[in-house]
């Protein structure tokens, strides 16, 4: 079996859809900060969230085999709190 997951992920600040080949060990938290810095979002990534299948991904020690992500999956990172429009 293949331990490399292929998965796309949106940064919604930019509507970027960042595609990622990464081995199934990587964290939560490395995969944000892969789309951030990919998608040119300079922000700090504690200010966004990880979700993937609708739920955010709380643990972001845990790598994404133990987040239950699949190959080819859709994950989405988004501001930690909503921003105010004027």
């Amino acid at each position: 079996m293949d331990s490399t997951l292929p998965i796309r992920v949106t940064v919604l600040d930019t509507w970027d859809v960042i595609p990622l080949e990464l081995p199934a060990t990587t964290s939560v938290a490395e995969v944000k900060r892969a789309a951030l810095f990919r998608s040119l979002v300079r922000g700090a990534p504690a200010d966004y969230v990880l979700k993937y299948q609708g739920a955010e991904l709380f643990r972001e020690g845990q790598s994404l085999a133990d987040a239950g992500v699949l190959p080819h999956s859709a994950l989405i990172v988004l501001r930690r709190r909503r921003t105010p429009v004027r």
